[in-house]
């Protein structure tokens, strides 16, 4: 019976074991495995058994991404300051957090934006990712409106479009940077946060708009 029990006892996998797998295949390599076959033979697991977490490596490299950012999320929303930060001070606070969570993973990340083209706005590999922050960034916006840290404008639709551009952004200039301990990351993204909630909040900008819809809607003939 014993004999028996040992031959169907099979190897217990879990995303992050597989995901951690992939990564170093990829580093080691320069390259994905030529198939799930050969990648499963590698790890000697079951072919099966990799299915019922993920159909493809594309599913699985977005999910490694995902993962981050949901990680990112948890760990802000598990720190007791946090709901007492400004919406500006939320979204700095994101970043940090990223980025400090992105260091561990660096080789990776490098890898793959090694090739990546500045104007690929959506990589498919930050497929889920997207998803994931467009909604953190959805909470941010309607929390700001009800501050009056973000001002609401015709154009309000767009901001969120605008920060996953920002995002890119950051990501990218700590992917470049090569200054000591990243100090020069952590300036872009101090700057260039409070520059886009001085821009998204109540301004100049929105006593122009509210000056022009006056004289549109009052226009008279001289």
């Amino acid at each position: 019976m014993e004999k028996t029990a040992s031959k169907t006892k099979t190897k217990t996998l879990d995303k992050s074991k597989i995901q951690k797998a992939y990564m170093e295949h990829l580093l080691i390599h320069g390259k994905e495995p030529s198939s799930i076959f050969a990648f499963t033979k590698e790890q000697k697991i079951k072919e099966e058994d990799f299915y019922a977490l993920y159909n493809s490596f594309d599913g699985l490299e977005q999910d490694v991404w995902d993962t981050w950012a949901k990680a990112t999320v948890e760990t802000l929303e598990n720190d007791e300051a946090y709901v007492n930060y400004s919406v500006r001070e939320k979204l700095l606070a994101f970043y940090f957090t990223w980025l400090e969570g992105l260091k561990s993973h660096r080789s990776y990340v490098l890898l793959k934006f090694r090739d990546l083209q500045d104007k690929d706005l959506k990589p498919a590999f930050l497929g889920k990712l997207h998803g994931t922050f467009s909604s953190f960034i959805d909470e941010l916006l309607l929390e700001g409106k009800d501050t009056a840290e973000v001002a609401e404008r015709p154009f309000s639709g767009q901001y969120k479009k605008a920060f996953w551009l920002h995002f890119l952004f950051i990501t990218r200039f700590w992917i470049k940077d090569e200054s000591s301990l990243f100090e020069q990351t952590d300036a872009a993204v101090e700057k260039s946060v409070h520059f886009a909630f001085d821009m998204i909040g109540k301004g100049p900008l929105d006593s122009f708009l509210e000056l022009a819809k006056f004289l549109y809607q009052n226009k008279k003939p001289f």
